[in-house]
């Protein structure tokens, strides 16, 4: 296993993302739609955050087993906005951040993903499942 492996040789480079201006219900259908648990935020070309799927369920009433779910969900989610819901100060590594240093972090704070920068710029995402992939395909 290479010690010097740089994250955006496994990162996704593919992001999708959220705006400040996005709906939750939105949210929830591109986490559905890519099968993700977690959306950077940006503003004006800059991560301002990042919204799990965890964060979106904690406020939806996952729990209220009727008929009237979808419109139980979208009525909460009207009550709050990305801006409210999400986590605004993100962790994040550099894109020429090792492996083993992300890997480091994200059993640290016990995280699913972070976010890859180039400077400021958002170039990708790292998962728990990216390194788990790596960390296979060196076996």
């Amino acid at each position: 296993m290479g010690q010097n492996v740089q994250v955006s040789s496994i990162m996704a480079s593919k992001i999708v993302k959220l705006s400040l201006t996005d709906s939750l219900a939105n949210a929830e259908k591109l986490f559905k739609e890519f099968n993700i648990k977690h959306l950077p935020v940006v503003s004006g070309g800059k991560l301002v955050g990042i919204l799990s799927y965890t964060d979106l369920i904690r406020i939806s009433l996952a729990e209220t087993g009727g008929d009237n779910d979808e419109i139980i969900d979208t009525t909460v989610y009207n009550m709050f906005s990305i801006e409210q819901v999400m986590i605004k100060n993100v962790v994040t590594v550099q894109a020429e951040c090792t492996i083993k240093e992300a890997a480091e972090i994200i059993i640290a704070k016990g995280f699913r993903s972070l976010p890859v920068m180039e400077g400021d710029l958002l170039v990708g995402m790292l998962t728990s499942t990216d390194l788990i992939k790596y960390l296979i395909k060196q076996i």
